[in-house]
């Protein structure tokens, strides 16, 4: 038997009577992090690593929600359930399953390196992996992240030199954040948007050190405006919320500024390739340290990554799910996986 299912509602644990990340309404639902299309309202109950159970109240309102620490094992209907770090975002978590000998693990959505704002990914061995593919393309390999924050500092000063505010567009939870940790508050003041600030809260209020931040209207001259960073999220683009920064230069930090074309379709001056999900190697890693020998894929460059694994001797297929959705996950702008290879001047994988 199959530990877990897709059902409309969503994957679903048969014995367990429970579902992860369900796109539906559901009796018990488990949660691996707090991005809408992972977390969604309606559940009776959500459980969920301690550290995202503030999230969710924020998204989704006070709903009933069970935590777990990471590591820390329950048990339902004689199956084991334990969350493990899957290094995402604040409180993302790999599910574990195990039921008569037999382990699952439901990853949601993960990243290999660590960013200082969350716990690192942790592998954890089991007979069947489901994996994101988020960018399962083997043209998605990332750079050293120090290298990406160092040229958004470098960015970031010579504005500041010119007189020009620095105007960072980014996913409002997590990727805000990890660019926040990273900044050099020495440059000028960091202004945060009044849609991200109450989430940089939740990440200090649990030990996130994050430098300070300003709201636009916090007592800053025009002087101090023209010199900060601001942090903003996509839907703030061409708002009257950013009259008041003047002449600025505006940049977005996505996976998808990897491939050429998408930073001129956005319209902004710079675009950071920086991406919370694994790209093409770190999927092949995961996979790889967790010992699986079926590997089931979701949401992504499917049909290229299941591929990829069968060739190498793996028992691997895709699984259908709502996930993935750009505009609510907000990882940057939707991407037709064989057109941005075409335009990286990559060839497609066969």
């Amino acid at each position: 038997m199959d530990l877990i299912v897709p059902r409309p509602e969503g994957l679903y644990c048969p014995p367990g009577d429970f579902f992860i990340d369900p796109w539906r309404a559901v009796e018990r639902a488990i949660i691996t992090h707090g991005h809408s299309d992972h977390a969604r309202f309606g559940s009776a109950v959500y459980l969920c690593h301690h550290d995202s159970a503030p999230i969710l109240r924020r998204r989704l309102g006070e709903v009933r929600i069970e935590t777990v620490r990471y590591r820390e094992a329950i048990e339902r209907n004689g199956v084991k359930i334990s969350l493990h770090p899957a290094g995402h975002i604040l409180g993302s978590a790999q599910i574990r399953v195990e039921y008569r000998g037999e382990i699952w693990v439901a990853s949601g959505d993960y990243k290999l390196e660590a960013d200082g704002t969350c716990e690192p990914f942790e592998p954890v061995r089991c007979d069947c992996f489901i994996t994101e593919s988020t960018f399962g393309l083997p043209i998605y390999r990332w750079r050293p992240q120090a290298e990406i924050f160092a040229e958004i500092n470098r960015w970031w000063r010579n504005n500041a030199a010119n007189g020009r505010a620095s105007v960072m567009e980014a996913y409002g939870l997590g990727k805000a954040q990890r660019v926040l940790r990273h900044l050099d508050p020495d440059i000028g003041p960091i202004v945060s948007h009044g849609a991200i600030e109450p989430i940089n809260q939740i990440y200090r209020d649990l030990g996130a050190p994050l430098p300070l931040t300003r709201l636009a209207n916090d007592g800053l001259d025009r002087s101090a405006l023209a010199r900060a960073f601001v942090l903003a999220p996509p839907s703030a683009a061409q708002s009257p919320w950013m009259r008041r920064f003047g002449a600025y230069s505006d940049a977005f930090a996505s996976g998808w500024m990897q491939v050429r074309g998408n930073r001129r379709r956005l319209g902004v001056d710079q675009g950071f390739a920086l991406s919370d999900h694994a790209d093409w190697p770190g999927l092949l890693q995961a996979i790889e340290s967790t010992g699986a020998t079926r590997v089931l894929v979701t949401h992504g460059g499917v049909a290229t990554l299941v591929r990829y694994l069968r060739e190498n001797g793996l028992d691997a297929a895709a699984i259908n799910s709502e996930y993935g959705d750009e505009a609510l996950e907000g990882e940057g702008l939707p991407d037709d996986s064989a057109e941005a290879a075409s335009s990286a001047g990559e060839p497609i994988p066969s």
